[in-house]
């Protein structure tokens, strides 16, 4: 993440994520938005913390990125309902598209995608589909922990996608940590030439 970026954080949760980026001067401007309320609740609490909360006004979503200086914006919207209007230096997708229902994956994914600026990083992240042992044990935990049966996203869909939205896959990692396995990609937009 280059110093002093604009964040689009989809599925932020808690706000962990904006909270070191904004503390480490990754991001100077920062818009979460999480499907749980509740988790959008702990993640304004954080950053009121740390003095950085812009009070929400409306309980209608904002299609305005929080782009000046210093602003970091929570908001409780599914991805389901569209997302903040971008450009974003950095758009973060990251343990969310297993939570979406499979006939809404793309359309997600691709509004994700489209708000990358030109030069700007799409960061993506999600659980493994294979082997199969590995996703048994995602599902499980998830069954557990969010009692939700999760729904794969496999990563050829979504590098394919990536590239048609006009991303170049820049860093492929695949992670095992104990029994989980997931994907991480990042892609970036192009930059414009100069004129």
């Amino acid at each position: 993440m280059p110093t002093g970026s604009s964040v689009l954080d989809i599925g932020c949760g808690g706000g962990l994520l904006v909270a070191r980026l904004a503390t480490t001067g990754r991001a100077r401007a920062a818009h979460g938005i999480d499907a749980s309320a509740p988790a959008i609740a702990i993640a304004q609490g954080m950053a009121a913390r740390l003095g950085a909360i812009i009070p929400e006004t409306t309980a209608e979503p904002t299609t305005e990125p929080a782009t000046e200086a210093g602003q970091i914006r929570f908001e409780h919207r599914p991805v389901q309902q569209g997302l903040p209007d971008g450009p974003f230096d950095a758009v973060c997708l990251i343990d969310v598209m297993h939570h979406v229902p499979p006939g809404a994956q793309e359309r997600a994914f691709r509004d994700a995608a489209s708000r990358v600026r030109p030069g700007g990083r799409f960061i993506y992240k999600d659980m493994c589909d294979a082997p199969r042992w590995r996703a048994g044990m995602n599902r499980l935990h998830d069954l557990a922990m969010a009692r939700q049966w999760i729904r794969y996203l496999p990563i050829e869909s979504a590098e394919a996608w990536a590239v048609e939205e006009g991303l170049a896959l820049v860093h492929r990692e695949d992670i095992k940590m104990l029994w989980y396995g997931h994907e991480l990609r990042v892609f970036e937009r192009p930059a414009e030439p100069a004129s």
